[in-house]
């Protein structure tokens, strides 16, 4: 797993640590190299706005890494698992972006009361199992944490039908590869609805 584009292009981050038993759909799943590429070359064709992200349900934080990459000013890593934020820690070192973010160990439903905010982009990859991760992001939408002209990116699985709304944000465009789908939310009466393959 590496970087895709940016200053940080072609730097290998830390996996998941290999698991054993448990319970495989709560696992770490990094999204794939061609699904970041999809996703972040969609968003530089919307003029996504970089400044200030949120990388939430963060797993390895290869979303917000590639967010800083590209030239994110700060990014906030929220993962419950604290092996899995220290490899986050690991992988900001290797980049060098360990001064340009913070990493939240902590739920996310429990961030959401600690986090600053003026966030300007979400990224969302949350287990595919995690049944409460649409009404955290709905609280997310709706709170002052969020710019009103911000995007909200959800990785979820193919076979799930998106929501057509988080808060005050529709659903603008939806990437698809394998077993993966990436919605991607904008302000109400920004966009329009769109699908496509990776």
């Amino acid at each position: 797993m590496r970087v895709i584009a940016g200053s940080a292009k072609g730097r290998h981050l830390k996996g998941p640590p290999s698991q054993r038993g448990g319970n495989r759909s709560a696992a770490p799943r990094p999204s794939s190299e061609l699904v970041r590429g999809a996703l972040f070359s969609a968003l530089e064709a919307m003029g996504a706005d970089f400044s200030r992200v949120l990388d939430l349900y963060a797993g390895t934080g290869a979303l917000g890494i590639e967010a800083l990459s590209r030239g994110a000013e700060w990014c906030d890593f929220v993962e419950r698992d604290r092996a899995m934020a220290d490899v986050i820690r690991q992988n900001l070192e290797l980049t060098g972006f360990a001064g340009q973010s913070k990493v939240h160990a902590i739920a996310a439903e429990r961030a959401l009361e600690r986090l600053s905010g003026n966030y300007t982009l979400i990224l969302a990859d949350p287990p595919y199992a995690d049944a409460a991760a649409a009404e955290v992001l709905e609280r997310l939408a709706r709170s002052a944490l969020v710019e009103d002209d911000a995007i909200v990116v959800l990785e979820h699985s193919a076979r799930d039908e998106p929501r057509g709304d988080l808060g005050p944000f529709r659903l603008a465009k939806q990437l698809r590869h394998g077993d993966s789908a990436v919605s991607i939310y904008l302000p109400a009466g920004r966009g329009t609805i769109g699908g496509d393959h990776c």
